[in-house]
């Protein structure tokens, strides 16, 4: 056979086809009939079934890897090969004007990656500094906020200047988790430090003066200001009750829990936010007006023989009676202002027979020009405006009886119908009569250049006034602080509020020295019960004789 023929092989179709003709001798059993027989339906069944809960048992595994944790599958993926970690920057240091520190960080107690916020343990001084929020993380552990976050206070008005810039570290890991290499790509930056204007000294003592009064009288809260007359730094400020920043800043529940249960309003600042009737502290404005306007000179006589009447044209019979606290006799307006008489400011303030007023046209717009019914201005605080009722107002509020009569000038000319005014604008009135008439900016950051605006009343109508409140201290009814080691001229104030007049606001406002004015102060105790016989003059006769004993150089 040829190597041609040895290649090519033919196959007969009877080698591999069954012979049709030997059909009906077909025998299954033998080896032909066994490798022919068709398989049954039940083993389709079968391997179908178990294809079949592969297939989805596949499907399944595949859509939880990349549906349900795809996500986060995809970012164990990325962490074990890179992970960016912010290397957290130190926060800005508080401290108060003579350096004692009021914030700092703490590195040394904490487990985290960021230095704790710390707080010194004055009293007092929470509505001014203020608290954090810290940098937090989710339940995977990844930080959903990588800062601290100012909340009140200094520590939230000056957040940008304190916060300071984070870093970048760089971590490469192998698929075991393992650390592989370590890089910082950006340094933190640490914020600003920053340097208040207040006396933490100062402040606690003026808190802790407000305090013990409030446990004796039973009054709601409370607050006061010292303000530099000459550049507008608040040397005091605090409210009654206050807050535990450090608690605040360390998420501490059960004193958050009590703080944010109780009644008095831990949180606001009434400093700055709190509003009250201000009472016969608005007088020495009222006086200003009357002496610029020509309604009275400083020697104009006025008469309190404990009430004035006002004929009532719809009830002759009965007109309407406005009473003095107290017969007070012939009087200046100096004497006015140191006997605070309500009837020598009704007369002045809203008129009558044989005595011009000044009417609440001019009223409004001198206890607008002295900072009341707008914010005072300190940069990041709530800053009340505050209301001074007009006709307009009280068609607004009182749209059942919007006549403006009268009575309601008398009433607001002695700081009450509807009149509203914070602590700080309060001193903010006593800064400007000081100062010889310039209205400041509020600051709380010391060393600041001072801004204000310059009000048209002469120093001469101001000098009166001021001699009126010095006269109020030597001879008056705040001879409470009638001292030797300083000269302070004040003005009380005393406001009736509650649904039935049930409750009393009670002011104090002033500055020391006399002779050469550099401090301006106010004080309110909120809601003592009606008649309590204390006021804001004991609360300062404390906080000055504090001042003589520890920080003296205060009163020079």
């Amino acid at each position: 056979m040829s190597r041609k023929n040895k290649r090519r092989v033919e196959i007969d179709p009877d080698e591999i086809l069954i012979d049709s003709s030997n059909l009906p001798e077909f025998d299954t059993d033998q080896l032909e009939g066994r490798m022919e027989r068709p398989l049954g339906r039940g083993s389709f069944v079968a391997v179908g079934s178990v294809l079949a809960l592969l297939f989805f048992g596949l499907m399944f595994r595949a859509g939880q890897l990349q549906l349900m944790r795809g996500a986060a599958f995809a970012k164990q993926a990325i962490d074990n090969q890179l992970t960016e970690t912010p290397i957290f920057a130190d926060r800005g240091v508080i401290t108060d004007r003579t350096g004692v520190p009021l914030a700092w960080n703490d590195r040394a107690s904490t487990s985290t990656e960021f230095a704790d916020r710390v707080y010194a343990s004055y009293v007092g001084l929470a509505h001014a500094v203020g608290y954090v929020k810290q940098p937090a993380k989710d339940s995977a552990g990844f930080y959903y906020r990588d800062f601290f976050l100012g909340m009140d206070g200094a520590e939230r008005a000056y957040d940008t200047t304190l916060a300071g810039t984070n870093g970048l570290k760089l971590t490469e890991t192998d698929a075991h988790g393992k650390v592989v290499s370590q890089a910082q790509v950006d340094p933190p930056q640490a914020g600003a430090k920053l340097v208040l204007s207040i006396d933490a000294d100062a402040t606690q003592a003026m808190y802790q003066a407000l305090a013990s009064v409030a446990h004796s009288s039973h009054f709601q809260g409370a607050a006061g200001v010292v303000i530099d007359v000459r550049t507008g730094e608040i040397l005091v400020m605090t409210s009654y009750p206050d807050y535990s920043a450090q608690a605040l800043t360390d998420g501490d529940a059960a004193a958050i829990k009590a703080l944010g249960t109780n009644p008095y309003r831990p949180f606001l600042n009434r400093a700055t936010a709190g509003l009250y009737a201000p009472g016969s502290i608005v007088k020495p404005v009222v006086a200003a007006a009357a002496l610029t306007e020509g309604v009275i000179t400083p020697s104009t006589q006025i008469v309190s023989t404990g009430s004035i009447s006002v004929p009532n044209q719809y009830d002759p019979a009965h007109p309407s009676v406005f009473n003095d606290w107290r017969v007070n006799g012939i009087m200046t307006v100096r004497d006015a202002i140191a006997v605070s008489s309500d009837v020598f400011f009704y007369e002045v303030g809203g008129g009558y027979p044989g005595q011009p007023g000044l009417g609440i046209t001019k009223l409004d717009q001198y206890f607008k020009m002295f900072g009341f019914g707008s914010a005072p201005g300190l940069p990041g605080y709530v800053n009340a405006a505050g209301n001074v009722p007009t006709p307009d107002w009280k068609a607004e509020n009182f749209p059942d009886d919007p006549t403006w009569r009268l009575g309601d000038t008398y009433h607001t000319a002695i700081g009450q119908y509807g009149m509203l005014v914070s602590p700080l604008q309060a001193a903010r009135e006593a800064a400007a009569i000081a100062n010889g008439g310039t209205l400041l900016t509020p600051t709380i950051i010391a060393s600041t250049t001072p801004q204000g605006t310059k009000l048209p009343v002469s120093q001469d109508v101001l000098q009166i006034v001021r001699e009126g409140m010095r006269q109020g201290v030597t001879k008056g009814i705040v001879q409470a602080i009638n001292f030797s080691f300083v000269h302070p001229a004040g003005k009380t104030g005393t406001a009736q509020v509650g649904t039935h007049n049930e409750y009393q606001n009670a002011w104090m406002i002033g500055f020391w020295p006399y002779e050469n004015p550099h401090y301006a102060f106010a004080v309110v105790l909120e809601k003592l019960p009606k008649d309590t016989p204390v006021g804001g003059s004991i609360v300062m006769s404390d906080f000055l004789q504090y001042l003589e004993a520890h920080d003296p150089q205060y009163l020079q």
